[in-house]
């Protein structure tokens, strides 16, 4: 039986096995599947099989549904795509007769198209099935996770050669950056896991350069944008301007693109534009998408926004809300150089010593490497240990620790957790390691949780930091131990979403809902 499993979303861990009818998936009461996703319309898509072939469609939804990065009305599912709708995403998981490698084109939105190209007469024998599903188990606590999808052996000998392949980056970032290696590592980090940084430094630190020799390194189409205070959205993203068509001498709008139509856009000072043009960038980070008047265009891929901030200057600048700050996968300090780094940086850059970087990566293999990334299995332990310090910060809840009751005002979001695990990936695939383990979460837990927890008067009065507090959690808050994980049969999935104890349930339809059901608030 075909399956979806949930990586985002209010569902995100739980797995569901697709009845032979269909399911339909919205926030409205008369979907199947009613999601908790404010982003998705009353009955957003259906999932249905056409010919022996699962399909999804789109049911004329407001965001449409996109598998696989790309948008589409309907399109043919196969093991291992993604689909997202709204701020939900899931992996389909099918059985081998009905998904005996088909093409990998989108279907029309009438069934007739699925019929033009039968699947017995163009589909090549099919491969033997697996012998058991990817299962990582946990050799502390015997606990195991379900790898949504399952790499191949090109992608193990990929990350096996990555840890060769960041020596290589490292030495052609040094021939202009001197020093600077846990920054270099960290954005190296941020981009291999599809997230964006902030770079937070005095002047004269190298952040600019340090950006500009990793485009050249990871062969990415680079564009700078100096942020002041007379920057407009427009400057950005680009605007319509009115030309006169040549052949039929009418006026037509034609859409000129900003310089955020790039791989790397490094937003220089982002502090010092207005929030008004500060949010020209969340559409991107976010949707990787821009909205300019009726349409929508997509960026390229890969994407990354790489912003820098002085830290002292306080005139004429603008503080980014803490709703633009969570869109950062990381907060980056940039220190000051060591000694004898400081005087390698004055006899280069004095003498014309600075060296050409060469190309190491191209933008394919960086694309591949993101996929490599989201492969990785991570085991149950390694998750229980990110959510456990992750609530640990939020000030509310009896368990929490007394120095975030006394110093945290507000607390990090779910976010935090999604990008803890992201960055302790691709902190093992840097290394050349196919395993995360609580060390890769700790020594990520910095850059991710500096910029996420919001110090109250008691901190500020006493001059303590977000770092402070982020040394004392990682003292306090330990690994999970045996009490944390509660038994459960051994037919039944792990569930993400915790039910309320109550009476004796009525039979619960497990073909179609998952269990954790959630309706949105009103």
């Amino acid at each position: 039986m075909a399956e979806i499993i949930f990586t985002t979303g209010s569902f995100s861990g739980q797995q569901l096995e697709l009845p032979e009818t269909g399911i339909i998936l919205g926030k409205g009461e008369g979907s199947d599947l009613v999601l908790d996703d404010g982003m998705v319309s009353g009955a957003h898509m259906q999932i249905r099989m056409e010919e022996g072939v699962w399909c999804a469609f789109d049911l004329d939804s407001t965001n449409g549904i996109i598998v696989n990065g790309e948008e589409t009305k309907a399109a043919k599912l196969h093991t291992g795509d993604t689909v997202t709708l709204g701020e939900t995403t899931f992996t389909f998981q099918g059985n081998g007769e009905s998904l005996a490698a088909e093409e990998a084109t989108p279907v029309t939105e009438e069934a007739p198209a699925l019929e033009e190209a039968p699947v017995a007469e163009e589909a090549p024998a099919p491969e033997p099935a697996p012998e058991a599903p990817a299962v990582v188990t946990d050799s502390k606590t015997g606990n195991s996770s379900l790898s949504t999808t399952q790499a191949t052996e090109e992608d193990v000998d990929l990350v096996k050669k990555m840890s060769e392949l960041t020596v290589h980056i490292r030495r052609e970032i040094g021939k202009v950056i001197v020093g600077q290696v846990e920054m270099v590592d960290r954005v190296l980090m941020c981009m291999i896991a599809g997230g964006h940084a902030l770079l937070i430094g005095l002047p004269g630190m190298a952040k600019t350069l340090t950006v500009m020799t990793i485009a050249q390194v990871l062969d990415m189409d680079f564009k700078r944008v100096q942020f002041t205070p007379d920057l407009m959205p427009t400057d950005i993203v680009g605007s319509d301007v009115i030309e006169t068509n040549a052949e039929t001498g009418e006026k037509e709008f034609r859409f000129i693109k900003g310089p955020i139509f790039c791989n790397l856009l490094l937003a220089d000072e982002i502090n010092r534009t207005p929030p008004k043009t500060q949010a020209a960038l969340l559409e991107a980070m976010q949707e990787k998408q821009v909205s300019a008047g009726t349409t929508t265009y997509k960026l390229d891929a890969p994407f990354f926004v790489l912003a820098t901030q002085n830290p002292i200057e306080q005139e004429g600048t603008y503080p980014l809300p803490e709703a633009q700050l969570d869109r950062f996968m990381f907060n980056i300090w940039v220190d000051y150089p060591l000694q004898h780094e400081e005087e390698m940086i004055i006899g280069a850059t004095t003498t014309g010593g600075i060296g050409k970087p060469e190309r190491i990566l191209t933008k394919d293999q960086v694309l591949k490497l993101q996929k490599v990334v989201k492969k990785i299995p991570v085991s149950d332990h390694v998750v229980k240990y990110v959510v456990k310090l992750v609530r640990a910060t939020r000030p509310q809840y009896e368990e929490t620790p007394e120095v975030i009751k006394k110093y945290i005002g507000t607390g990090a979001g779910p976010r935090a957790c999604q990008n803890l695990i992201m960055a302790a990936k691709a902190r093992a695939v840097l290394d050349g390691r196919i395993h995360v383990s609580c060390a890769d979460i700790r020594e990520s837990m910095e850059p991710v949780m500096r910029h996420r927890l919001a110090l109250n008067f008691a901190a500020d009065s006493e001059g303590l930091k977000s770092t402070d507090i982020v040394d004392q959690l990682i003292e306090q808050v330990s690994e999970p131990g045996e009490a944390d994980y509660a038994p459960r049969p051994a037919s039944a999935p792990a569930e993400a979403v915790a039910a309320p104890p109550a009476a004796a349930p009525e039979a619960p339809a497990a073909a179609t809902k998952p269990k954790g059901r959630r309706r949105r608030k009103k």
